[in-house]
């Protein structure tokens, strides 16, 4: 091989010692810190699976030690249900021999009686324990703390119900996570204790239960032989083949260590800083100055009498001083006190100087990053106002909201459907709410009749009057309707329409004026009422 071959063969495989000049990913900076850092790759499962146990054991510890994080989980819970969220039930009646009033019949008797039979833990819970709102926040407590939500529904038997004095049979079991096994099994296509089929569906969930004396597994069906939901599992998946989720704040647990850490740290260099803040400051001679003193005895230029002359009149300078301060203290306690000071000596308090101006904003960043992946905003986590303008709040609660309503509709929405489901399928079944065609017309289109919306609260406002405004614009505009504007209110439009028109019937039947008029004939009214003032004043 010629020499010139040889050298193009060094500059592209870097034999030189230089790197050859190369256009990629990952390529490193002289420092080399991407090669710094380690990384493996490997299916999100798997990543969840491994370390699942560990991130619901952090997640855990941090909430209950943590008032911070506390009430981040509680801000999670009023963003996305407040109260509860309202069942807005959409069935497609089409072909079934409904017309719309029968419809909207049909659905103000679905409302009301669920909103009975949800309130009543007796009627809802296996447990007898629980409301379905309050289920749904143990759920999005769960989703926070291990990333997923389980439970299994259960039907009670008439002998059952009438020992418990209750109606209904449906009933649901709130289960952690927890009990829902680890284990995986590639013969029984089992990963994490979910059981698939051979299209990868999941079949059975295998739960550890505590029974009176010891534990044991057991299989419960994703779905029972009518298709009904048996066991709830709702999760976010964030990889196509996730089968568990994990923890949403697996992603902030070094943040929020470090802030702790540094927390702690600036709390101690605090507290020394005010303890050792007095220092006492002597000209006196120190222990070098004495020593001098008593080596003149033997070598002072007039002679030892002399020198000792001169150090036993040094010595009893101070003596007689410090006999003096002796009487007096300086005492830095709960009652402080300063007398008088021997001769030189100063006293001087200083004050703390932790934190420092790098504290506020380091923290204020460690805060935003954690607010970012649990979901909520800057001032919700930390209750930090200081430096937010409107235009501010405005930018925040607009950029936090798509995240509330994506969690309110992947958790909390499809939980409170599981169960809506069925329970509405017991209601029908056993005639409670009629049908037309009975339970099998119902059971042939049960996807479609419980079909069905849940509304939450409204997004907050940085000013009322200015979105009150903005609605109506939108409303006399066209570009809108009441039924959007309730919801994004948090208030259902059909209950709002029946209490509007019962209030109004209310004032009419009095012989009151009512207040749902529309504004033209109110100012009609006036006008009139005004006319006949002036009549009887001229009268």
């Amino acid at each position: 091989m010629s020499r010139s071959a040889i050298s193009h063969l060094g500059r592209e495989t870097g034999l030189s010692g230089r790197p050859a000049p190369s256009a990629s990913y990952l390529r490193d900076t002289p420092s080399h810190v991407i090669q710094a850092r380690p990384a493996v790759l490997r299916e999100h499962r798997d990543e969840i699976r491994t370390a699942w146990r560990r991130s619901a054991a952090l997640a855990m510890d941090i909430i209950h030690n943590s008032g911070r994080l506390k009430g981040a989980v509680d801000q999670v819970l009023a963003d996305t249900v407040g109260i509860e969220l309202s069942l807005n039930p959409q069935p497609d009646m089409s072909g079934l021999g409904y017309d719309e009033k029968e419809s909207a019949e049909f659905i103000r008797l679905v409302k009301r009686r669920w909103k009975q039979w949800a309130w009543s833990p007796r009627e809802c819970d296996l447990r007898g324990k629980l409301t379905v709102p309050q289920m749904v926040d143990i759920g999005l407590r769960w989703n926070i703390a291990f990333g997923e939500v389980t439970g299994v529904m259960s039907y009670m038997g008439r002998g059952l119900r009438a020992r418990y004095g209750i109606t209904s049979g449906t009933k649901v079991c709130m289960v952690t996570p927890l009990r829902l096994v680890q284990d995986t099994s590639e013969f029984e296509r089992m990963f994490q204790g979910v059981i698939h089929d051979e299209n990868g569906r999941p079949v059975r969930y295998r739960f550890r239960e505590r029974n009176d004396v010891f534990e044991q597994n057991r299989d419960h069906p994703a779905f029972d032989a009518q298709g009904r939901p048996v066991v709830m599992h709702l999760f976010e998946a964030q990889d196509a083949g996730d089968v568990r989720g994990i923890s949403g704040l697996a992603t902030t647990f070094r943040k929020h260590i470090q802030h702790e850490m540094l927390d702690d740290a600036t709390l101690q260099t605090a507290i020394l800083q005010t303890i050792f803040a007095a220092t006492l400051t002597s000209a006196g001679p120190s222990e070098q100055a004495f020593e001098a003193i008593e080596a003149l005895k033997e070598t002072g230029p007039d002679g030892p009498a002399a020198s000792a002359e001169l150090l036993d009149n040094f010595l009893g300078y101070y003596e007689n001083a410090m006999a003096r301060a002796q009487k007096s203290g300086i005492h830095v306690s709960g009652a402080p006190q300063v007398s008088h000071l021997a001769p030189g000596e100063t006293f001087e308090l200083h004050s703390a100087t932790t934190p420092g101006g790098e504290y506020l904003p380091f923290a204020a960043s460690l805060s935003r990053d954690m607010a970012r992946a649990i979901g909520i905003t800057y001032g919700g986590l930390t209750m930090d106002h200081s430096n937010a303008t409107y235009s501010s709040v405005r930018m925040e609660n607009a950029s936090i909201w798509p995240v509330v309503i994506r969690r309110r509709e992947r958790i909390a929405g499809p939980q409170c459907q599981a169960i809506y489901e069925n329970w509405l399928d017991e209601e029908i079944g056993e005639g409670r709410i009629p049908f037309k065609g009975g339970y099998e017309a119902y059971r042939a289109n049960r996807t479609k009749v419980s079909w069905a919306q849940w509304q939450g609260p409204a997004q907050p406002t940085a000013d009322d009057l200015k979105s009150a405004k903005a609605s109506s614009e939108r409303i006399q505009n066209g570009t809108t309707s009441l039924a959007i504007e309730s919801g994004n209110n948090g208030v259902d439009n059909d209950e709002l329409f029946e209490q509007r028109l019962r209030e109004h019937r209310r004032y009419v039947d009095s012989g009151m004026r009512s207040p749902y008029e529309p504004r033209q004939a109110r100012g009609d009214a006036a006008d009139a009422e005004e006319a006949t003032g002036r009549k009887q004043e001229a009268a």
